[in-house]
C-alpha cells in the first residue's frame, strides 16, 4: 500500500517523544509533535496533487471485524471479503477505515487474517488510512492493544490521531473516539489547532472515526452518541460554519448506514464492513430512509470541482455472485 510522506519530526523521534509522554503504560498523546499550546498546525501526511487521480476519489466504511472466516457469527466473511475485492477495483485516491479492523484486538491471528485479506488493496497500491475502533481494544491492555495496532500500521506508529492532505482542495482528519474529545482535551485542542490552519485552498475536511456523534437515537439505548462525541458535535455547531471549508463527519459502530445534516456539518454513519448487521429505527432527520437491511456498504467520495458527490455501493446480502447497487446519493457544495 502506498503512503504519504509524513511531515515533521521522523518516525523514530515521535516514538521516542510518545514514550516520553507515556504514564503508566498509556500514551497520551496520538501525534506527539502537536503540542496543545499550538494555535494551529499542519497535516501530518501530505499527498501532492500530481499523485492523485482526477477527479480525486476517496472511499470510507468501517467494522469489518476481520478474523477467522470459520467464524459467521460476528462477521460476514464472504461479505468482507467481497467488499475488500471491490474496493480495490475502485482504486480509490484514499481509503479511510473508521475502526473494529479487527474482531478482537488482542489477538494477533485477526490481525494476520486482516493482512492476508486486504492484499487485493497492496496490490493496488491503495493508500490506506486507518482510525482505532473500540474493538481494537479487545482482549488486551492497552499498550499492547496498541502495539499490534502498529505492528499492522509501522507508517502510523505513534499516532492515535492524525491528519492527510490529499491534494490542495481535500483534507482528512482521523479522531480516535476511544479517549476524550471532551473540552479542554488535548485530542480537542489538537483538532481545533488543525483546523485553525487549514491551507485556503481547502474546501472539504472529512472527520473519520468510530462512535458517531449524529446517529438514529434508538429507544433502547443501544450505540446512541455518547457524551465524549457529542462534545465533538457540539464544538462542530459552533466551529464549522465559521470555516471556508464544508465539512463531512463519517463514522461507524453501528453496523448499518445513516445520513444526516446538522448544523452546516453532514454526519454519516458507515458500519457496514462486514460485522453482524444492527437494525435501527430511522427518524425522521435521517436523510437516507431506506429500509433495506442488512447494509453491507462503502461509501465512495468523487471531488469534482468544487463539489462533493457521495455515493452509498451496497453489496446485495442475497445475490449468488457479488452485485452492487448505488444505493443513496448526496452532493456536497463547497462555500463560496
Amino acid at each position: 500500500m502506498n503512503h504519504p510522506v509524513r511531515r515533521g519530526f521522523t518516525a523514530k523521534v515521535a516514538a521516542a517523544i510518545a514514550l516520553l509522554l507515556t504514564f503508566g503504560g498509556c500514551a497520551w498523546i496520538g501525534r506527539p509533535f502537536n503540542a496543545p499550546a499550538a494555535t494551529s498546525s499542519p497535516a501530518t501526511f501530505v499527498v501532492a496533487e500530481r499523485d492523485l487521480h482526477q477527479p480525486l476519489t476517496v472511499i470510507a466504511y468501517g467494522d469489518m471485524r476481520f478474523t477467522d472466516p470459520a467464524n459467521v457469527t460476528a462477521t460476514n466473511p464472504v461479505a468482507r471479503q467481497a467488499l475488500i475485492a471491490k474496493i480495490a477495483e475502485e482504486r480509490p485516491d484514499g481509503l479511510f477505515l473508521n475502526g473494529d479492523v479487527p474482531y478482537i484486538g488482542g489477538h494477533r491471528d485477526d490481525y494476520a487474517e486482516f493482512h492476508k485479506e486486504s492484499s487485493p488493496w497492496r496490490d493496488a497500491g491503495l493508500r490506506v488510512y486507518p482510525a482505532l475502533g473500540n474493538h481494537e481494544f479487545k482482549g488486551c491492555e492497552e499498550p499492547a492493544c496498541l502495539e499490534n495496532w502498529w505492528s499492522e500500521f509501522p507508517q502510523f506508529r505513534s499516532l492515535r490521531w492524525y491528519s492527510v492532505q490529499l491534494g490542495p482542495r481535500f483534507y482528512g482528519i482521523a479522531l480516535d473516539s476511544d479517549i476524550s474529545l471532551l473540552p479542554g482535551s488535548i485530542q480537542m485542542q489538537w483538532l481545533k489547532a488543525q483546523l485553525a490552519g487549514l491551507p485556503a485552498s481547502v474546501g472539504f475536511v472529512l472527520i473519520w472515526m468510530h462512535h458517531p456523534p449524529v446517529d438514529d437515537v434508538q429507544a433502547s439505548g443501544d450505540d446512541n452518541p455518547r457524551d465524549n462525541e457529542i462534545a465533538l458535535r457540539e464544538f462542530l455547531k459552533t466551529a464549522a460554519p465559521g470555516l471556508r471549508a464544508h465539512v463531512l463527519v463519517v463514522a461507524a459502530h453501528v453496523h448499518n448506514y445513516e445520513r444526516f445534516m446538522r448544523d452546516e456539518v453532514s454526519y454519516i454513519v458507515s458500519g457496514g464492513g462486514g460485522a453482524k448487521p444492527t437494525r435501527v429505527v430511522r427518524g425522521p432527520d435521517d436523510l437516507f430512509g431506506g429500509d433495506t437491511f442488512p447494509n453491507y456498504h462503502y461509501v465512495k467520495l468523487v471531488l469534482d470541482q468544487d463539489t462533493l458527490r457521495g455515493t452509498m455501493i451496497r453489496l446485495d446480502p442475497l445475490a449468488a455472485a457479488p452485485a452492487w447497487t448505488a444505493l443513496d446519493h448526496f452532493e456536497i457544495t463547497a462555500r463560496e
